[in-house]
C-alpha cells in the first residue's frame, strides 16, 4: 500500500488507538514509503491533524529505530487533512481520484456511516488495488452484514475487504493455534471425550468510559461476544489446518462456526446482567441507567453469557459459555479448558478430586496448567499444583497488526464475509429473545463477580 487513508480521522478511536498503533508499526521500519491521509467531518486544518499525529507518535519515537524514525518523521511531516462528508454523492471518489495508489482506506466511523459511504461510492470511482478496511461491529444484525458483503464486493473483491478484528492478533491466535497443534500432549485430548466445558471470559472493571452512546445500542452481546468472542471459541475448537495460510485457517474458522448455536431455550441457555451503583478500586461507580447518554427504556445489558454447542464429531455435547461484561470487580481475560475426571481414581487416595483446567490468557498472554498431585505431608492426600508461563507478547499495539496485514495485504486477521455473517447468525435470536424480555434483565453492583448464582461469578483467581 502506497496510501493508507483514514475517515472519521478526527474521532477517538483515531486519536485513541490507530495512530497509536500506526506510530509503533512505523517506528519499527516495517511500513517504507507510506503516506498518510486523514479526513473527517470535522473542521479542522492541516495543522491540527498534524498535532494529533505528532502527538500520538512521541513516544514511538524512543523504541525504534534509525530507519524507524526516519519513517515516523517523514509521515509526520508529509500528512494531510481534508474535511469531507463521506456519504455525500463523489466526495469520496474524488478524494480517492487525488490520491498516490494503491490505497487502504480505514472506516474509523460508526457501522451506519460506513455503510452510507460505501453504498453512494461507484464501481468505476473505486481505483484498482484499493483495499477497504472497517471496524467493527459488522453490521448490526445478520441482514444488515448480508447487504453490507453485498456492497462491499460491488466495489472490491473479496480479497481486498479487511472486516478487522484488533482483538485477533497474532500473538492471540498464534498462542493457541501453537499450544493445541504443536503439542502432543494437549492436541489427542482438545475433544468431547476428555473436555467438561470450555469457559471464554472478557470480563473488563472498566464502566463505560464516555462510551455511552455506542454501548447503550450495542450491549455486552453485540459488543464482544457476537465480534470477538465467537472467533476466539473458533480457534479453540477447529480442527487442524492443514497450513496456516489465510484460505486453509479461515475455512476451518468457517466450519466451526456454521456448526455453531445456541439451544432456544434461551431462559436456561443465556443470562444478561446491568450493573448497579458500586465501587471499584476506590472508585465511585454510578448506577448504569443514571449515567449520562443512557436511556433505561433499551434495557441494554453490560454482561452478557450465551452457552454455545458445536454439532460435530469432536465437540458435540461440550458447552462452550462464553461472557463479557463491564464493570466488574475482578478483569478475567481468558479461555479455560475443563477436563473430565479421570475414568477410575484408586481406592486409597484422599481429599477432594478437582478437575484438570487449561488457562490461557489474552492480556497479558499467559498460560497456567492445574493438575492434581500428592500433597504434602500425606502422599495419599490430593492436592492442587499450578504450573504458569508467560506466552509471546506482540511486539507491536493491537491495530498496529491489524494495520501491518492491511498494508501488506494480510488478511489472516481480519473476518471473512461469510464467517462475519455466521457470527451474527448464532446471536441475533438470542437477541430477539431478550428483546420480547423472555430472559430476565439481573442485576449485579459494579465491583462484584456478577450476579452471585451465576456460576461463572465464582471466587477465584483469573489469569493477570
Amino acid at each position: 500500500m502506497r496510501t493508507l487513508l483514514i475517515l472519521g480521522a478526527s474521532g477517538d478511536l483515531t486519536g485513541r488507538l490507530l495512530l497509536p498503533g500506526l506510530g509503533k508499526l512505523l517506528a519499527q521500519g516495517r511500513t517504507p514509503g507510506l503516506q498518510l491521509v486523514g479526513a473527517g467531518s470535522d473542521d479542522w486544518t492541516g495543522q491540527q491533524w498534524r498535532d494529533r499525529v505528532a502527538g500520538a507518535f512521541q513516544d514511538c519515537t524512543l523504541q525504534g529505530n534509525d530507519e524507524g524514525a526516519r519513517q515516523l518523521r517523514l509521515v509526520q511531516e508529509g500528512t494531510a487533512y481534508h474535511v469531507l462528508d463521506v456519504t455525500a454523492e463523489g466526495a469520496l471518489a474524488k478524494l480517492l481520484a487525488d490520491l498516490e495508489g494503491p490505497v487502504a482506506v480505514f472506516f474509523a466511523l460508526p457501522p451506519a456511516v460506513s455503510q452510507k459511504a460505501c453504498e453512494v461510492l461507484q464501481p468505476s470511482e473505486v481505483p484498482e488495488g484499493t483495499r477497504l478496511v472497517l471496524e467493527k461491529p459488522f453490521g448490526t444484525s445478520l441482514e444488515s452484514a448480508k447487504n453490507l458483503n453485498r456492497t462491499l464486493l460491488r466495489l472490491v473483491p473479496e480479497e481486498n475487504i479487511h472486516r478487522v478484528d484488533h482483538f485477533l492478533g497474532k500473538a492471540t491466535v498464534f498462542n493457541i493455534l501453537g499450544l493445541r497443534f504443536a503439542n502432543r500432549l494437549f492436541e489427542p485430548v482438545f475433544n468431547n471425550l476428555h473436555v467438561a466445558k470450555v469457559e471464554i471470559f472478557y470480563d473488563e472493571s472498566l464502566a463505560l468510559e464516555g462510551r455511552a452512546r455506542y454501548y447503550d445500542h450495542a450491549g455486552a452481546l453485540r459488543d464482544m461476544i457476537q465480534s470477538h468472542l465467537l472467533q476466539i471459541m473458533a480457534l479453540t475448537a477447529l480442527n487442524g489446518p492443514a497450513t496456516l495460510r489465510e484460505r486453509d485457517l479461515r475455512d476451518h474458522i468457517g466450519s466451526v462456526l456454521r456448526a455453531s448455536s445456541v439451544d432456544p431455550d434461551y431462559a436456561r441457555s443465556t443470562r444478561r446482567a446491568r450493573y448497579t451503583a458500586g465501587e471499584i478500586n476506590g472508585r465511585q461507580i454510578p448506577d448504569y441507567t443514571s449515567e449520562s447518554g443512557i436511556d433505561p427504556s433499551r434495557g441494554t445489558e453490560t454482561l452478557a453469557e450465551i452457552e454455545v454447542s458445536i454439532n460435530n464429531e469432536r465437540w458435540a455435547g461440550v458447552p462452550f459459555v462464553l461472557r463479557s461484561g463491564k464493570a466488574l470487580g475482578r478483569p478475567q481475560k481468558e479461555a479455560i479448558i475443563t477436563f473430565k475426571p479421570v475414568n477410575h481414581l484408586p481406592t486409597g487416595f484422599r481429599g477432594e478430586q478437582e478437575p484438570t483446567r487449561l488457562r490461557i490468557g489474552f492480556g497479558p498472554e499467559t498460560l497456567r496448567l492445574e493438575i492434581e498431585v500428592n500433597g504434602p505431608g500425606d502422599i495419599f492426600t490430593l492436592d492442587r499444583a499450578v504450573m504458569e508461563a508467560e506466552l509471546y507478547s506482540a511486539d507491536l499495539l493491537p491495530y498496529g497488526e491489524v494495520l501491518e496485514g492491511v498494508l501488506t495485504g494480510g488478511p489472516l486477521l481480519s473476518v471473512r464475509g461469510d464467517i462475519a455473517e455466521d457470527c451474527w447468525r448464532i446471536v441475533e435470536p438470542v437477541l430477539q429473545a431478550w428483546a420480547e424480555n423472555k430472559v430476565p434483565l439481573e442485576e449485579y453492583p459494579a465491583g462484584s463477580y456478577g450476579p452471585p448464582e451465576w456460576d461463572t461469578s465464582r471466587d477465584e483467581r483469573p489469569l493477570g
